[in-house]
């Protein structure tokens, strides 16, 4: 009889190991689908930045208060768009995606800076490339990881941040 007992308790033990052992599973699959959605929104801007040299060149896509509000311009065939409606348009989409895919978005920014000594006015029409280097930095809370405020707080310094530069 004494040795059904243990053979139910190291059963038990090893059953209550399994089950934290695919809580932390759960949790580490989550965050990498997250860290993988901020990768995929920070290679979808940098391409909207690629496509939009003029918009790049006069500094329309840097801010500092990510993600914007307010509903973007409609450009199409019949109105068109100038590169700064372009960036803008660009920027309030991509806000509307950053806070779609992420759990909370933080602080988020972007910040480019020219290299010095190039004028590209003269080659605005062949697409110059820009010779600068820009900085994005996405900050998010993760779920289960805010310290006091519970999920998906911002404000508790708990917040996970992926900072990037690039040569668009």
């Amino acid at each position: 009889m004494i040795e059904v007992l243990m053979a139910i308790l190291i059963f038990t033990v090893g059953l209550i190991g399994l089950g934290a052992m695919m809580v932390t599973a759960t949790k580490a699959n989550q965050t990498a689908y997250v860290r993988t959605q901020v990768t995929f929104l920070a290679n979808s801007m940098a391409d909207r930045m690629r496509a939009n040299p003029w918009g790049l060149w006069n500094g329309s896509y840097d801010d500092d208060n990510y993600p914007l509000t307010g509903t973007p311009a409609a450009c199409d065939a019949a109105t068109g768009c100038k590169p700064a409606d372009i960036a803008d348009r660009d920027k309030k989409l991509w806000s509307q995606q950053l806070r779609d895919s992420l759990p909370a978005v933080g602080k988020t920014s972007i910040k480019c800076t020219k290299a010095s000594g190039f004028d590209p006015s003269a080659q605005y029409q062949m697409r110059p490339p820009y010779s600068g280097s820009c900085v994005m930095t996405i900050s998010w809370a993760e779920r289960g990881f805010a310290t006091g405020g519970g999920d998906d707080a911002v404000a508790s310094g708990s917040l996970q941040s992926f900072t990037w530069k690039f040569e668009p």
